[in-house]
């Protein structure tokens, strides 16, 4: 069977690559040995092109492939299994069975949150996390000097 993953507009069906990686194993180890050394060195080309005081670099796998080691810090925005489930069902309009079933295949919450060094709570409204994003920010402002400081010679 042949999965035409890119329609002829050229766009990525998301979706359709979701459900196939998800229901053959063996294909989500291709495109993972395929995708993520390009990630990799997507990532550090940005790093090393970055001209603010700090980077955040969204991982959504950071537990799984356990590259927490490789971050000074580790930020956790964190929801209820409750809230994620709902969310990603609206978001990506599939079944509850759906979303659990890509989430059994993904890290626990309670990992996630072993390996964070901050949390951000955003059960609420967007505009509820505000107040914890600029204590984070001013907080990693601190840190990137105290960084900057310690490798000058």
């Amino acid at each position: 069977m042949v999965l035409n993953l890119s329609p002829a507009d050229g766009t990525l069906r998301r979706r359709a690559l979701r459900e196939r990686i998800f229901s053959h194993p063996e294909e989500k180890a291709w495109l993972n040995a395929l995708l993520h050394p390009l990630i990799q060195q997507e990532t550090q080309r940005q790093f090393q092109q970055a001209t603010s005081p700090y980077v955040l670099w969204v991982v959504p796998l950071l537990v799984e492939n356990r590259l927490y080691q490789k971050a000074n810090r580790v930020l956790v925005v964190d929801v209820t299994p409750e809230t994620q489930l709902i969310r990603t069902m609206q978001r990506d309009d599939v079944t509850r069975e759906h979303v659990e079933h890509i989430l059994a295949a993904q890290a626990t919450r309670e990992a996630r949150l072993a390996v964070a060094d901050d949390v951000i709570d955003n059960n609420g409204a967007p505009d509820a996390i505000a107040s914890d994003v600029a204590r984070l920010h001013a907080s990693y402002l601190k840190l990137a000097s105290q960084f900057v400081s310690q490798e000058k010679p």
